[in-house]
């Protein structure tokens, strides 16, 4: 009878370890694809605006339909959408990664903040892709709803990147790569800062460090990820 129950128990450990596993596999990949999803759109629609500097412009430049001016850049994106889906469809993505990851992890500290604030992060940078940075905006007064998504998309997704390499992840991730998130996460911040008070560099740069932060660490997390199903499983909560 206590062989029985003992292979029924590491049957159904068995089982659980295969469905973490997938989970954890199909999470790392969809924290992959958002980043490269959002730099390929920003690419793509740099492309077709005339005259865009990845130093001068804003990112959300590249999300105004139409032609205009606002505080003295000339906007001219003509693959607008492509930009807006790119804001959207990142925000979409790391939501389910995070909600797959959220499943296949036992029940560690901060595993519930971490999704939080990838949900919030999901919610700024979904905005920024929905209300636009546009002359139209600044005058209806819009404008304050885009800088919030602005705000929300890189405050949460910077300090998503301290709260997972801080504690969240802990039992998750190596030391390495904890330690980088929590120095991306900080770099994100001061840059944000740097932009914010428009010192040293073209907010051009200032605001991308601030953005590219993010989505190196949601990068980095993806792969961490897939290596970890291939060395141990994760027991599933």
């Amino acid at each position: 009878m206590e062989t029985r129950e003992r292979m029924a128990v590491e049957h159904r450990d068995a089982e659980g370890a295969a469905v973490g596993g997938a989970l954890l596999r199909a999470s790392g990949l969809l924290w992959m694809l958002a980043p490269l999803w959002y730099v390929l759109s920003e690419a793509i629609a740099a492309a077709g605006f005339r005259g865009y500097s990845y130093a001068q412009n804003y990112i959300s430049d590249l999300g105004v339909p139409g032609t205009g001016q606002l505080d003295g850049r000339d906007l001219d994106s003509t693959m607008s959408a492509v930009m807006n889906a790119g804001f959207i469809g990142e925000g979409l993505l790391v939501v389910l990664a995070a909600v797959l990851l959220y499943a296949a992890l036992p029940p560690l500290r901060g595993r519930s903040v971490l999704l939080v604030l990838v949900l919030v992060h999901a919610v700024g940078i979904s905005i920024v892709g929905l209300v636009h940075g546009s002359p139209a905006n600044l005058e209806n007064g819009l404008m304050a709803v885009h800088g919030l998504g602005a705000v929300l998309a890189i405050g949460a997704g910077n300090l998503g990147a301290v709260v997972a390499g801080a504690f969240a992840l802990r039992d998750v991730l190596p030391l390495r790569l904890r330690i980088a998130g929590i120095v991306l996460g900080g770099l994100g911040f001061l840059s944000a800062f740097l932009l914010t008070a428009h010192l040293f560099f073209p907010d051009g740069v200032t605001e991308r460090v601030a953005v590219y932060t993010v989505m190196l660490w949601h990068l980095a997390l993806g792969i961490a990820l897939l290596a970890r199903t291939r060395t141990r499983p994760l027991a599933r909560p």
